[in-house]
């Protein structure tokens, strides 16, 4: 299905993914091998399309957009790397992650090594604007790591601070793409500003719809095991409206302050899944899909506009 949407720039993104597949062409077998691993494990390079789809709408420079879009994918990869490292997670997408099977170490060290590269390829642009905006992204998702560090099984949490949380985590990234390409295409302010908080509102869309099915969906769909943000101590949007849906019953306290009683996390998870809970997070999520594409009107009215809003449509139906 995203395939389809983003017909219109599949051509590009097949010459993005060679350039990703390029960086793991390194003479160190060991480091290539790593490389190759983090990169071809795939996704859904939402963020490199979202790159070029910007970059459509005004002076369509591929030569520019292209290191760009692989320096946005980069970076994503190397915070899932270390994200992976910091939950201690055995699975991703379905696959083992680097630390489970070459160690934390290497893991954290191939992180590194991608946010370099990342950093590089960026510059490749030409354009300081664009790489002072790399960089202010990456001290932000730092940030939000941080704080979902030092929140790790507090159960007083409120709304507020999921959304800062996921701003700086989730939605940073989504701005660097779509902002990013909006300056490299030569596009005037107010339109660099409106794909601005285009990239942060689908960005926090995606998180929460994220956020839903590590409640609804299955291990297969997810990749990985379903409630694992729940298990590693993460308050999600799902999790928090739950408590403040029912206080007088906090399962998910208990929960946080037994973390290994297995029968109770499955039964958290079971109680948010059945809830009215999931259908209003979805309506929040919905929300901010509107909200993304309500500017988008003032901007030229060509096919890459139309793929940015069924691109905000996908975000919502998505299953995983």
């Amino acid at each position: 299905m995203l395939n389809k949407i983003i017909d219109l720039i599949n051509e590009d993104l097949t010459k993005v993914e060679n350039s990703l597949k390029s960086v793991g062409e390194v003479q160190d077998n060991h480091l290539s091998e790593l490389l190759r691993y983090a990169l071809g494990i795939g996704g859904k390079r939402i963020r490199p399309a979202l790159t070029l789809l910007t970059g459509k709408l005004y002076h369509y420079d591929f030569d520019c957009l292209l290191p760009m879009a692989v320096a946005v994918e980069l970076l994503h990869t190397a915070t899932l790397v270390h994200d992976d490292v910091i939950d201690k997670s055995a699975i991703r997408r379905g696959q083992p992650t680097i630390n489970d099977i070459w160690g934390e170490d290497k893991a954290v060290l191939v992180g590194d090594y991608l946010f370099a590269r990342a950093a590089e390829v960026c510059a490749n642009t030409g354009n300081l604007r664009v790489v002072r905006l790399f960089s202010q992204t990456l001290a932000t998702i730092s940030t939000g790591e941080l704080n979902q560090a030092f929140d790790a099984f507090n159960p007083d949490q409120a709304p507020k601070h999921y959304f800062d949380r996921i701003t700086k985590k989730t939605a940073s990234l989504f701005v660097l793409a779509t902002e990013s390409g909006a300056i490299l295409s030569q596009a005037p302010e107010r339109a660099i500003e409106i794909l601005r908080e285009y990239g942060h509102s689908l960005g926090i869309a995606f998180q929460i719809v994220d956020d839903i099915l590590d409640f609804t969906g299955t291990d297969e769909e997810l990749g990985k095991p379903a409630g694992s943000d729940l298990a590693q101590g993460t308050l999600t949007l799902p999790a928090i409206m739950f408590m403040y849906h029912y206080p007088e019953d906090n399962q998910i306290k208990r929960f946080f302050q037994n973390r290994g009683e297995l029968e109770r996390k499955r039964r958290v998870i079971e109680l948010i899944h059945n809830s009215p809970i999931i259908q209003e997070c979805y309506d929040i999520a919905a929300n901010y899909c509107a909200r993304a594409c309500q500017k988008l009107r003032l901007l030229p009215d060509d096919a890459s506009r139309q793929v940015l809003i069924d691109l905000a449509d996908y975000i919502v139906r998505r299953r995983k």
